[in-house]
């Protein structure tokens, strides 16, 4: 009986490390998701133009500013110059998924002499930052830039021209 029973043991020992281990349920399922979104388009739609500005202070000075603000808002406040002609922002126009938020990037624009290309002006770059498409989506949203140069008594005359270097993503 002592040999049956140890051979009834060594079987069932056998047969219970054969055996897989008892399946078990997480505590909740995961689940997977995913946002699916149009592909960004951005179209131009308009220049920026600061108009004529006439430098009419005597002797030397510096830092007369002229600009736009993305409201377009103009500003030529300084004693040292006068500001003529029409103005505007620069626009674009962004189109994708609906209310996604896109940021845009843009650099300032160096904008060069036409006649003298050794000669430029730093325009400071008024943008949004990012701004939201809303329920246009597909419709696109028209956002504006604007920008702000310094002149002063040394400024060479010339029509100043440069590109703005605009980016768009979710």
């Amino acid at each position: 009986m002592t040999k049956l029973f140890r051979l009834t043991a060594a079987a069932v020992a056998l047969v219970a490390g054969a055996s897989p281990a008892l399946a078990v349920n997480p505590d909740k399922n995961a689940t997977g998701t995913v946002r699916i979104v149009k592909p960004l388009t951005l179209l131009w739609v308009q220049d920026l133009d600061l108009g004529t500005v006439l430098l009419s202070g005597t002797g030397a000075w510096s830092g007369a500013a002229v600009g736009i603000t993305k409201a377009g808002v103009f500003t030529c406040p300084n004693a040292n110059v006068t500001c003529s002609g029409a103005t505007k922002v620069a626009k674009y126009k962004i189109t994708g998924t609906n209310n996604a938020d896109v940021i845009i990037n843009t650099g300032n624009v160096t904008m060069v002499n036409a006649n003298d290309n050794t000669k430029s002006l730093l325009l400071t770059v008024d943008s949004p930052g990012t701004v939201n498409l809303g329920n246009s989506g597909a419709a696109g949203y028209t956002f504006s830039l604007g920008g702000a140069i310094s002149v002063d008594s040394t400024t060479t005359d010339g029509q100043y021209t440069g590109t703005f270097n605009v980016t768009v993503n979710y």
